[in-house]
Formats: C-alpha cells, sequence, structure tokens
C-alpha cells in the first residue's frame, strides 16, 4: 500500500516533478504509513543534502512596533502580546548577537526587523551592520528580512554583501486576504522577484495552521516551487494571545511531519528549513522531521523562546547528521558536565506525588 511513496520517490529522483495530486496524497497519508512516507522522503534529502544540516540564527533587529494587520503575528498592529518592543539595535549589539549565533553552529545569520519595510536609511543601517559582521566573520552568510522592498533597494542590500532575502508568501493567494488586509499577496510576490532580480538568493516560505485548506497548503508550496525560492521555511502556527489567531490549535506533531515531507516531495532539491513552532508543534517528532528537512533556526526566534541551542545540536547529532560547516571537533559528541543520572526522589517511598 506505501509502496506509493516509493515509486513517488523513484519518479522525482528520475527528474518527474510531484504533481499537486502527489501533494495531497503526501498530505492525506495515513498514521500507518507516515514511517513509509518519511522513508520515501528520506531519499530526496540524501540525494540532495546528505547526513547535513544547515543551522540558521536570527537576530531580531527591531521588535513589536509594527503597523501591519497579519493576524498571525505577535508585532501586529494592536497585538496586545506580552513580547518585547523596541527599537533598532545598535550596530555593535547586532554583531554581538550574530557572532553568538556563529559560535553555536550557524553559518547563516538571519537580519530580521519589524515593520512595512524599510526606508533608505533602515537599509543603510543594516548594510553598516552587515559589513561590521562580515570585517570580523569574513565567511558568514547573512540574509536580510526587513519587509517590502522598494526599487533598488535590494541591489543596495546585494552591493552590501547581503546574500539572501527572506520574505515569506506565508499563505495560498487564495487564501491571503482572510490573514492580512494591509498588503496584497502581490506586494509578498514582488518583494521576493525584486531580490532575485538584484542578484539575492530568495527565501521565502510559508505558516500552516493558520485555518488554510489542504488545497490551500498545496497552493502555496507550489506557489513557492514557481517562484524559485532557495530556501523553503515552513512555521508552524504560534497562536500567540493578544491576537486575532489564539486559541487556534489545528496542529499535530503527524500534520505537521506530513507538511515538510509533502515540501521535499514538491522541492527536492530546495533548502527546507524547520522554522518557527517546532518546538510547540512537532515536539517528539523534531529529530524525526530531519530525515526529510536539512535545515533549522538555532535557538530563539524573533519573539518567542525556542529549546536550548545545546538541545538543537544534541538532536542533531543523535539523530545521525553533522552541523553543515562545522570544523572538526566543533560540534562535541559529548556536551560535559555530570552523568550521574537524576535521583528519584518522588513516588513511592517518598511524600512527594508521583510523575505520573
Amino acid at each position: 500500500m506505501t509502496r506509493r511513496f516509493d515509486d513517488l520517490a523513484d519518479a522525482v529522483l528520475a527528474g518527474t516533478p510531484a504533481d499537486t495530486d502527489d501533494a495531497l496524497d503526501v498530505l492525506r497519508a495515513s498514521d500507518d504509513e507516515l514511517l513509509a512516507l518519511v522513508s520515501a522522503a528520506a531519499r530526496l534529502r540524501r540525494k540532495h543534502f546528505g547526513n547535513t544540516v544547515k543551522v540558521n540564527y536570527l537576530v531580531n533587529l527591531k521588535s513589536g512596533l509594527c503597523p501591519e494587520d497579519c493576524h498571525y503575528c505577535s508585532q501586529r498592529l494592536g497585538s496586545q502580546a506580552d513580547i518585547l518592543k523596541y527599537t533598532w539595535l545598535k550596530p555593535d549589539e547586532a554583531v554581538e548577537q550574530a557572532a553568538a549565533g556563529l559560535r553555536g553552529g550557524a553559518t547563516r545569520i538571519c537580519m530580521v526587523s519589524s515593520g512595512r519595510g524599510p526606508t533608505d536609511r533602515d537599509v543603510d543601517r543594516v548594510a553598516g551592520m552587515v559589513g561590521a559582521l562580515k570585517q570580523e566573520h569574513p565567511d558568514v552568510e547573512v540574509c536580510a528580512c526587513l519587509g517590502l522592498l522598494k526599487d533598488g533597494q535590494a541591489e543596495r542590500l546585494r552591493a552590501a554583501g547581503v546574500d539572501a532575502y527572506n520574505h515569506n508568501i506565508n499563505t495560498a493567494e487564495s487564501h491571503h486576504d482572510d490573514i492580512v488586509t494591509s498588503h496584497t499577496y502581490a506586494d509578498r510576490v514582488d518583494t521576493v522577484t525584486k531580490a532575485k532580480e538584484a542578484g539575492l538568493s530568495p527565501c521565502s516560505g510559508l505558516i500552516a495552521g493558520l485555518g488554510e485548506s489542504d488545497e490551500q497548503l498545496v497552493e502555496a508550496l507550489f506557489a513557492l516551487r514557481a517562484l524559485g525560492s532557495d530556501s523553503i521555511p515552513v512555521n508552524f502556527l504560534m497562536p500567540f494571545d493578544g491576537t486575532p489567531l489564539e486559541g487556534t490549535w489545528e496542529l499535530t506533531p503527524g500534520r505537521c511531519l506530513r507538511i515538510l515531507t509533502m515540501a521535499r516531495f514538491v522541492c527536492p532539491d530546495k533548502e527546507i528549513r524547520i522554522a518557527g513552532g517546532r518546538e510547540m508543534h512537532l515536539r517528539s517528532l523534531q529529530g524525526l522531521a530531519l530525515q526529510v528537512a536539512n535545515s533549522i533556526f538555532l535557538g530563539d526566534y524573533l519573539t518567542s523562546e525556542g529549546q536550548s541551542a545545546e538541545a538543537d545540536l544534541e538532536m542533531i547529532r543523535d539523530h545521525g547528521f553533522v552541523v553543515l560547516g562545522a570544523e572538526a571537533g566543533r560540534v562535541p559528541t559529548d556536551t560535559g558536565g555530570t552523568h550521574d543520572p537524576a535521583k528519584r526522589r518522588r513516588g513511592a517511598g517518598t511524600d512527594v506525588p508521583a510523575n505520573a
């Protein structure tokens, strides 16, 4: 019964792209088929990326204070979410934060700011930060994420040393107006196109769990394939209290794993990045998801905390993967510290409630 997923992998490896029916079939696979599905998709991942995991690190240059009304976002206009709010980091602080990510194993630094889009002064500010960072760390890859771009701004960022530009389409065009009204789907596509035409590597992905249908998830992924996105962050909605989507809970770990697997079949040779919400929604399946995805964010996100960076690196290692670009010995096989097991002090033989 599950042989069809191996057949699909064979076809994709032979050069026949997955179509929308294939993608829906993957997304609707039963629980009994899940491991066979992952195994088939893992062949594509191994073909193009071996056993490496690309580690990315976010630096939130400006948090909150955004005039846009994206319903999913804790930084949106009118958000009551209890998040950090601050204006632009100073250049030395931005470089210091980026350096922390590099020490943790990241090879790409994602420099992000809230807002509709950058002013020319903002572009100059980020250009200065990128120049300072690359002076200290010449090999670092920098991705900027500053919102909607005006004519000429992508070229200026490229000249300053920015390598990639992130601007997610977030959802299908047919669903876009249900989640944001302050800009259009076409605005987002235009910015991705501007970045690509300026020689920046296009980074664009989606958010799952926004009330979209299976067909709309497929629509979004095929749009990303058509856009030629080199890197596809797959986010899972974190329903912050104080936002229009608070309390929304449509995702299960298995659903998230199927979405990532579908992305691998549709875009077999692209970087599929497990992004925001992985700890909340994939939970114990995070490691299994690395069998189909080849990229993660290390540590924290824009306004939410992730699991510890040490746990991220341990997860990569424990599942038989290596950090892309890591020097020999950079990610140790032993994180140090004590190996003495935690002693039981609860349950039977004590007055403390059992761990159950």
